[in-house]
């Protein structure tokens, strides 16, 4: 894994992308893997429940031809983030390794059983059903055209990422944080995309992050808020496959399919559960959610995972 960042490995997988074959037959609960189709309903079935999600188009030179021209990669953003990572308590306890089976030592969640503001995970999965509502609030909000708001990417120029030349460089650096004691409220928000990874066949998270004044965070500043199980490990910084020239930091979806078909697994143990194709995007986001404990995406929450 130490190897995913370097620059020779992210050219294999760009070459070697477009030349792997489209996955045709469902490979759900025996691989953890989706396909094409598969992604676009999972994706229909959080847009309906978590409307703060949305379907985008992207660079249109950019299509991927395996997916609908409108549905190319799912979206939500002005998604909030009040600590930092280490203002939060990290105990043993709330540490839990959803993979043991890897060799690198398991995909560690280490915030499992914290139970806060920002993210409660528990260890009971006999309540995982979706039900027919609309997203509680506090997540990212729908924003109009004059609310001072970041507008989609693929309309206001302004609103991406800064271009990064190589993979030692950074976005635009930025405080995070206004000076003046602890008693300032250091909110930061984040956009977060979802796409389709055609190698690895399985779904892929985004991020890239603002301080409270809307200016863009820097690399460092946004490993600030991921596990530091995942920095530089399973977070690489790399293109956007749908925007052209434009970089942003990842969760590498090289172990997603074995944590996927581990945690259905689990879900089926004892008839708690018989997780479904549809539902692949909300577990997605649950265990991600182990690597971006303090970002508030996830709003799915008629569900929880067992450790």
């Amino acid at each position: 894994m130490a190897g995913l960042s370097g620059k020779a490995f992210q050219k294999f997988l760009e070459i070697a992308s477009p030349h792997v074959p489209i996955l045709k037959e469902s490979g759900f609960k025996e691989r953890g893997v989706l396909t094409p189709e598969e992604f676009v309903v999972s994706g229909d079935f959080l847009v309906h429940h978590c409307p703060t999600w949305k379907w985008e188009t992207g660079d249109e030179k950019l299509f991927k031809d395996h997916l609908p021209k409108e549905k190319q990669y799912l979206s939500t953003r002005n998604v909030p983030c009040y600590q930092r990572l280490k203002q939060m308590q990290h105990t043993d306890e709330n540490e839990v390794i959803l993979d043991e089976d890897d060799n690198d030592g398991g995909w560690v969640d280490t915030h499992h059983n914290l139970d806060s503001a920002t993210t409660k995970v528990t260890d009971d999965m006999d309540d995982l059903t979706v039900e027919d509502s609309a997203a509680p609030g506090g997540g990212a909000q729908e924003q109009s055209d004059d609310d001072g708001s970041v507008g989609d990417m693929t309309d206001d120029e302004d609103d991406a990422p800064a271009v990064a030349d190589d993979d030692d460089a950074e976005v635009k650096p930025a405080t995070s944080g206004v000076e003046g004691g602890d008693n300032t409220l250091q909110m930061r928000s984040y956009d977060l995309y979802i796409t389709y990874d055609r190698y690895y066949q399985t779904p892929r998270m985004w991020l890239y992050g603002y301080n409270e004044r809307r200016e863009p965070l820097s690399i460092e500043e946004t490993y600030e808020d991921i596990s530091s199980d995942h920095v530089k490990k399973t977070v690489t910084h790399e293109n956007y496959p749908h925007l052209d020239g434009y970089r942003m930091l990842s969760i590498h979806p090289c172990k997603h399919a074995d944590v996927i078909k581990r945690l259905v697994e689990q879900t089926a143990q004892g008839g708690r559960h018989d997780v479904q194709v549809h539902e692949y995007l909300l577990i997605f986001l649950k265990f991600v959610q182990s690597v971006l404990p303090t970002i508030e995406y996830d709003f799915t929450r008629q569900f929880t995972m067992s450790g």
